[in-house]
């Protein structure tokens, strides 16, 4: 268990695509957001969820926490992650990613780097949603956010990835235990249907 990351498990999202709050999606029974919990507190001992709706999530009995600006999507969660965080750096995890496990999020926390973000690249994308941040990048969130203007356009975390010192990991290349589909995440009724049927027969949109 690591001691020194605080897990941060974005629950944010406005799941408008979805039609609902991706977060109680079922699984055999069980909602999206209780497998992620599960998994992120098997490996940090110290976990929080970044929530504007913290009434939802009691049932977790986790702490926690809201976006200090609002209106910019997943980088306020990490934003808001950093500042609450008594650790130096803290992992961030959607809560959208059902297939996600403990050897994938270990292979990118144990990364020999010793720049401030490590994020993987999988199924040709930056997976920024699922990786490691430092507090030394908070002052450039501050950046971006101010840019962007009242409109608060431009605030992607992509953004904070690319202008930072960051470990891009091709985890497809060098993680010799990767599993397909292991970051595959859910938008659509037709993403979830398709998720549940790789790992069961039982889905429930409820």
């Amino acid at each position: 268990m690591y001691h020194h990351i605080t897990g941060v498990i974005l629950a944010g999202g406005k799941s408008s695509r979805m039609g609902m709050n991706k977060s109680f999606l079922t699984i055999d029974g069980e909602f999206i957001i209780e497998r992620i919990a599960k998994l992120t507190s098997s490996l940090f001992k110290n976990v929080f969820i970044s929530t504007n709706t913290p009434d939802e999530y009691e049932f977790l009995r986790l702490p926690t926490i809201q976006d200090i600006h609002y209106g910019i999507g997943p980088l306020a969660g990490i934003h808001s992650g950093l500042q609450h965080s008594t650790t130096e750096k803290i992992f961030v995890i959607s809560c959208d990613v059902p297939l996600m496990n403990k050897e994938t999020i270990s292979f990118i926390v144990d990364y020999p780097t010793k720049k401030n973000i490590v994020v993987p690249k999988a199924d040709g994308f930056v997976q920024q949603l699922c990786g490691m941040y430092s507090k030394s990048v908070v002052h450039s969130i501050e950046s971006i956010i101010k840019e962007s203007g009242e409109k608060k356009k431009g605030c992607r975390v992509l953004e904070l990835v690319q202008r930072e010192q960051s470990e891009i990991i091709e985890i497809e290349k060098v993680f010799p235990h990767y599993k397909t589909n292991t970051f595959l995440n859910m938008n659509t009724p037709d993403d979830y249907r398709f998720i549940a049927s790789l790992h069961t027969s039982h889905l429930s949109l409820r």
